[in-house]
């Protein structure tokens, strides 16, 4: 159950935000539930503790979690399917947590719409560091002007509503694809060096393989139909970065 604290609420935005923010921890072995929650507390985190994937899936829709701290291996599921369900209806930041190694994990995680990814053993210092950066560029994206939209050719984004189209047809991205994608139409037709995309998509608490940037690119050019092999809209500039550009 999750401890409720009542504390003033600000304004940001135009949106009511509490002090406190609830994280929910989907993980069913207890000599990593019970440390990890009682320092997520200790660090101003309230918590919640789902031990299955169905229990996982009810706590996301009920309590409305600003954060979910999702275990890869669970006894009923995998947290990939979890992942891939709370996709369809929400834009929750999720931050897996799979075994040292397991690249293919932190992949698959990351198409799925995973926001970033942690690897055990962790210290629970790098775990709150890793939420609080989830939720400053959630915040961040929060912030964009009513009625902006971006158009790359037959490309619009609304960064605001945080939605895409091609061709007039929505587009589904995740959470990273759409920054990534938003910066690369900011910059329509220069190079965006790719320090600058980890850097600005990822910020500096950022520790994992730069890989990750080429899986979300991977992403986002198999959503548009675009051929990496000849691509029309967002090209590699070998070395350097990307370019996002409408076909003359």
């Amino acid at each position: 159950m999750i401890r409720r604290v009542t504390l003033p609420v600000c304004v940001a935005g135009g949106v009511m935000r509490l002090g406190r923010r609830t994280v929910l921890l989907v993980e069913d072995e207890e000599a990593i539930t019970t440390p990890l929650q009682e320092a997520l507390e200790r660090e101003g985190f309230d918590t919640r503790v789902a031990r299955t994937a169905g229990e996982a899936l009810a706590a996301a829709r009920e309590e409305e979690p600003d954060v979910v701290l999702l275990d890869v291996m669970l006894p009923d599921g995998s947290g990939f399917d979890v992942c891939r369900e709370l996709r369809r209806d929400s834009r929750v930041p999720i931050i897996m947590v799979t075994a040292r190694g397991d690249e293919a994990d932190r992949i698959v995680g990351l198409e799925l719409g995973a926001d970033d990814y942690v690897t055990k053993p962790f210290s629970a210092r790098e775990v709150a560091a890793r939420i609080r950066a989830v939720l400053r560029r959630v915040e961040d994206g929060n912030e964009a002007p009513a009625g902006e939209r971006l158009t790359v050719g037959e490309l619009a984004l609304d960064p605001a509503g945080r939605t895409a189209s091609f061709a007039g047809e929505p587009v589904e991205l995740s959470r990273k694809e759409f920054e990534v994608l938003e910066l690369l139409a900011r910059e329509a037709g220069r190079v965006v060096t790719r320090e600058r995309l980890l850097e600005e998509v990822w910020d500096t608490t950022w520790f994992g393989s730069t890989k990750t940037l080429d899986v979300h690119v991977s992403g986002i050019r198999r959503k548009l139909g675009d051929d990496p092999s000849a691509p029309r809209y967002l090209h590699t500039v070998r070395g350097v970065g990307f370019r996002l550009e409408a076909p003359s």
